[in-house]
């Protein structure tokens, strides 16, 4: 009776850590260039993509940043590894920022925070969203916030989708 249960919580555990693996985003597949063109509205950079398995999760990042300087388009995702809590990331960024508002619909949890009130340049939204064990972050820089807040969802779904 011990080892079927020791190989049901091990295999489990296996299973666990097989489909977590598999399961890791490269956020610059999910938003191409063309993408980040349309979404800021302007010819963009190339991007130098980076993914890494550290100790506590794995990251995806990538930077697209237009030719004329000016608008930016950040995303990060965070995957949570086991014995870390990306709700506990999220609580980090966003406890001394001021001013952090709900965004409803997105995850199991979204907030969104912009400009000098949230202690950030004008023009600039971060969307910061949470699904299970994984925190993913999105800033748009250069658009007004109503519709960089808008883009800047659409980017989360189009992740949130391969998550």
């Amino acid at each position: 009776m011990k080892l079927s249960i020791l190989t049901v919580f091990f295999g489990a555990l296996l299973t666990t850590a097989m489909f977590a693996a598999d399961n890791r985003v490269d956020v610059s597949t999910i938003v191409s260039k063309a993408d980040a063109k349309t979404i800021l509205g302007a010819e963009v950079k190339d991007s130098t993509p980076r993914n890494v398995q550290g100790g506590d999760g794995y990251y995806s990042k990538c930077n697209y940043y237009s030719v004329t300087p000016g608008k930016t388009l950040l995303i990060r995702v965070y995957q949570a590894a086991a014995g870390y809590d990306a709700q506990k990331e999220l609580e980090t960024i966003t406890k001394d920022t001021p001013e952090v508002k709900p965004v409803l619909g997105l995850g199991d949890k979204a907030v969104a925070t912009s400009g000098a009130a949230s202690g950030l340049p004008s023009r600039v939204v971060m969307l910061y969203v949470m699904k299970g064990n994984a925190l993913i972050t999105i800033g748009l820089s250069g658009l007004d916030d109503e519709t960089a807040v808008e883009k800047a969802k659409g980017v989360a779904q189009k992740i949130l989708a391969q998550l």
